[in-house]
């Protein structure tokens, strides 16, 4: 399967507009949002744990990061509530056994050679720091290694929101809502922006709070141009 695998090409993807699919399991269904591979793939989805749901055990061979949308999402090694980003590098595995269900967005196999720290952090618990470069933002950094970025960002109301973009931006919004290019974006829609083209947005009448991935586009871009060679 491919689905929006061009990285030159700015695309989206709106929750409620939306199917869920099927997957293996019965009880777990997913919005894919970017994918290039078979159940085995370079793949970006949201997905849901029906309660009670059991997945099969696997190694995440590339890579598995993920965060807890809503609900608690468990496994062999814990139990992760709402607001849990989790990073399992390459060579982990785990078998994922959901009681109360939940929803996860994860990201699969894009993890850069050489980062293999494992990462566990309860948002829920941290606090946001103003960033001091941007007005009306505040952060809650999450992972960062060579050039790629992964961060909470807090938006405030009534604002006007600029990001310069060199190695590309991808966001899902987490609570909230704000527009962009003439477009309305609201809890858990996605969007992704191809390097260079900058993302400027504005909120509306709350603050708006969106987990965002940025520059890691290069060395998706890097690997892609490998494998066409």
């Amino acid at each position: 399967m491919k689905l929006n695998t061009d990285l030159t090409k700015k695309v989206n993807a709106f929750f409620e507009q939306s199917q869920w699919s099927s997957s293996p399991i019965k009880e777990v269904k997913r919005k894919v949002l970017e994918r290039d591979g078979g159940e085995i793939a370079i793949a970006t989805t949201i997905v849901r744990y029906e309660p009670n749901s059991y997945f099969s055990s696997h190694i995440h061979d590339g890579g598995e990061e993920f965060l807890v949308l809503d609900g608690e999402f468990a496994d062999e090694h814990g139990r992760y509530p709402i607001g849990t980003y989790m990073r399992n590098p390459p060579g982990t595995s785990h078998t994922p056994s959901v009681e109360p269900g939940c929803m996860i967005l994860v990201k699969l196999g894009q993890f850069q050679e050489g980062d293999t720290s494992p990462v566990h952090i309860d948002t829920q618990q941290h606090l946001f720091v103003k960033d001091e470069a941007r007005n009306g933002v505040a952060i809650q950094l999450l992972h960062s290694f060579k050039h790629e970025v992964v961060r909470l960002e807090r938006w405030d109301k009534h604002s006007t929101i600029m990001l310069e973009n060199t190695g590309g931006i991808e966001i899902l919004i987490i609570d909230g809502g704000c527009e962009h290019d003439g477009v309305n974006y609201t809890k858990h829609d996605w969007l992704r922006l191809p390097v260079g083209e900058s993302l400027t947005v504005k909120t509306g009448q709350t603050d708006c709070i969106v987990w965002i991935k940025t520059g890691h586009h290069l060395h998706q871009l890097n690997r892609d141009a490998v494998l066409d060679n």
